[in-house]
């Protein structure tokens, strides 16, 4: 029983993020969403003639990616464990419903898509990554970090960031051009 509750657990501060990140987007960041340039017709035409440099780009996923995970590790190895990775999820959904929230105010359902191929397909590793790290931080002491979390978590993390290097860039560039 306590594994579901913890399960739940995770689920509900992520979702309580997700809602205030709408509630935000469509109650006192309207205006400012109004304005930003991302999701406007010119900018999405600009992306699709781009020809992305590996190179700068993978590094520059490298070091995005990388800080959050090392901030939480860090944190995950004090007392402050379960409250980080909290804070964590809460401003994991937060993101992801203000985000969401101004693709569907700026451009509708396409809006939506836009941000659906956008987290495909290096998402789900790098959820399943940050899985692993978060059950242990919630699972502590019970549960205890060995090798095999530490290469599972690498290769999904190393796999959602080859991802997202190569293949993302691709399927946008595809969407992209069918809006046009």
């Amino acid at each position: 029983m306590k594994i579901r509750e913890n399960r739940m657990y995770v689920v509900w501060i992520c979702m309580a993020g997700f809602l205030a990140g709408i509630l935000y987007a469509n109650v006192l960041a309207a205006d400012e969403i109004a304005g930003i340039g991302i999701f406007q017709e010119y900018f999405l035409g600009r992306f699709s003639g781009v020809e992305i440099l590996s190179a700068d780009y993978i590094w520059y996923i490298a070091r995005i990616r990388a800080v959050p995970l090392f901030l939480l590790a860090a944190l995950g190895s004090t007392k402050l464990r379960k409250a980080s990775a909290a804070v964590f999820l809460a401003w994991t959904g937060f993101s992801l419903g203000l985000i969401m929230t101004a693709a569907v105010l700026k451009m509708g359902g396409k809006g939506l898509v836009l941000c659906l191929i956008a987290l495909t397909p290096h998402l789900f590793f790098y959820a399943a990554g940050y899985l692993i790290l978060l059950w242990y931080l919630f699972r502590y002491p019970e549960v205890r970090w060995n090798l095999s979390k530490t290469v599972c978590m690498a290769f999904l993390i190393l796999t959602g960031f080859l991802l997202e290097c190569y293949v993302n860039p691709v399927l946008m560039q595809m969407f992209v051009e069918t809006l046009q």
